[in-house]
């Protein structure tokens, strides 16, 4: 069985690829039956979990993201988060790659999961992109999206500006600009799209800061306490969802609308699926207003590893 690391894994996952297959693979669909979380004990202050989420397309491949999080571990200077990805033959049940799943799969793959949302929902000409957060996926994001819309100029947000100075930092490329800003409405305002992911417990984008045209691509907010947009956003925005099966009742800015009355899931315009079969359409006209809400779905990794495991054994035989 091959072990591909994650050095491994950036040199051979492009974003652009990515996005393609992950087109290719929402049209075809893949069987993702429920994640499994279990509660771990410790030693330490918190318990840790043990996540578990499996997928496969039949006779195929098999595919199997083990995560854990062990919430004490910043006091140690490790990950909160640490994981694996197991790629299983789907004809004879053999293992085929073990691969880190927590880093880079996982922030390639829902990167470029927000890119193939935009491809369909964000403004052809859009150049301007706003993200928000300053964690590990923010890069991920800018670098995804560059392959899907000609982007030009990139202003990060954060809570904390000395980090979001430092992210802009990290990012060189010829003919773009990428730069901090302390002024998070005025960069909503000026944003074509507006990327968000944080832990945020309230919303950070309000809907009076929203100008026509511009796509809201919401990352965070996982779970059904936490917000990143408020009511308003939802009521100007066409909604879309990766998928409609787990995204409105785990999101909260999706399940807290939909309790409260203010969207209705006839008002969920469609999702990743839809989108990518041609079952519904995306963006309707240039001044729209588009939301797409992402928690995430084992389908994304799984398409990710497939095509990691076929660069990567391209690779072995060719040396």
């Amino acid at each position: 069985m091959r072990t591909v690391s994650g050095a491994e894994l950036r040199s051979v996952l492009h974003h652009r690829m990515l996005v393609e297959r992950l087109r290719q693979t929402f049209r075809a669909g893949v069987e993702t039956p429920p994640a499994h979380r279990h509660r771990v004990e410790t030693y330490g202050a918190s318990d840790a979990a043990l996540l578990l989420a499996p997928a496969w397309q039949v006779n195929q491949a098999i595919g199997l993201r083990i995560d854990t999080v062990f919430p004490d571990n910043a006091g140690s200077d490790l990950p909160r988060t640490q994981g694996v990805y197991l790629l299983v033959d789907g004809k004879t049940g053999v293992p085929q790659v073990l691969m880190d799943s927590s880093t880079t799969l996982a922030r390639r793959s829902g990167a470029a999961s927000s890119a193939l949302a935009a491809s369909y929902l964000a403004r052809p000409d859009a150049n301007r992109m706003l993200v928000i957060g300053t964690g590990p996926l923010a890069l991920e994001l800018v670098e995804a999206h560059t392959a899907v819309r000609p982007l030009r100029h990139v202003l990060v947000w954060g809570r904390d500006p000395q980090k979001a100075r430092k992210l802009a930092a990290r990012f060189h490329r010829p003919k773009f600009r990428i730069e901090a800003t302390a002024d998070l409405e005025g960069a909503v305002r000026g944003a074509d799209i507006v990327v968000c992911a944080t832990a945020s417990q309230t919303p950070l984008i309000h809907g009076d800061w929203l100008q026509p045209g511009q796509h809201l691509d919401l990352l965070g907010g996982v779970t059904p306490e936490m917000r990143e947009v408020d009511d308003e956003c939802i009521r100007r925005a066409r909604v879309f969802v990766d998928c409609r099966d787990r995204t409105p009742a785990e999101a909260g800015d999706i399940a807290q609308p939909l309790a409260s009355g203010v969207l209705t899931a006839d008002d969920i315009a469609g999702d990743l699926f839809e989108l990518g079969r041609g079952e519904r359409a995306g963006r309707r006209f240039y001044d729209q207003v588009t939301l797409f809400k992402s928690i995430g779905t084992a389908l994304a990794d799984l398409c990710a590893a497939r095509l990691a495991t076929e660069m990567v054994l391209h690779n072995d035989s060719i040396r």
